[in-house]
């Protein structure tokens, strides 16, 4: 009998390519997503945000937003993405991270031990299907060009 190459701590092996069926890009993937955008869910019906649950072990009232809290630490709310045949286990884990609180691409791609590239399409796929949106950071400034500042240090110069 021949040893199997994996042992069973290391549980279903899933090839990333096969997440992402062979694509490095989403169909929307116009600009690429910052690691620091936060990804936020929000309903596929386009009707507001989902609010972020709270804690199971909080206060007992729900997350506020009027979903009850299942026993297994999850709400009603939660079936709908779980029940939606489209997605793809990777996808519903990503969309229920980001309700409890917007998630950056980084912080999913560490959270879900996948690579940033495969997060990175997973989440345009979510885009697509409006089960979440993105909040791109403000870019940073553009610097000078480099010889207004050297007129201005010629002109402090000069004083």
């Amino acid at each position: 009998m021949t040893d199997p190459w994996f042992d069973d701590a290391a549980g279903p092996v899933v090839r990333p390519y096969a997440m992402t069926r062979g694509r490095t890009r989403s169909s929307s993937d116009e600009a690429r997503l910052d690691l620091i955008a936060l990804v936020i869910a929000q309903s596929p019906d386009g009707e507001g945000d989902a609010k972020p649950q709270e804690d199971a072990a909080g206060s007992g009232q729900g997350d506020g937003g009027g979903a009850a809290v299942r026993p297994d630490g999850g709400s009603h709310r939660d079936a709908d993405v779980i029940s939606d045949s489209t997605l793809a286990p990777e996808h519903v884990d990503i969309v229920l991270r980001c309700r409890r609180a917007p998630q950056s691409v980084a912080e999913l791609a560490a959270e879900l031990d996948l690579p940033v590239g495969v997060v990175r399409v997973l989440v345009g796929d979510l885009i697509d299907s409006e089960w979440v949106r993105v909040s791109r950071p403000v870019p940073p400034a553009e610097l000078p060009d480099e010889s207004i500042l050297r007129e201005v240090i010629d002109g402090l110069r000069a004083l």
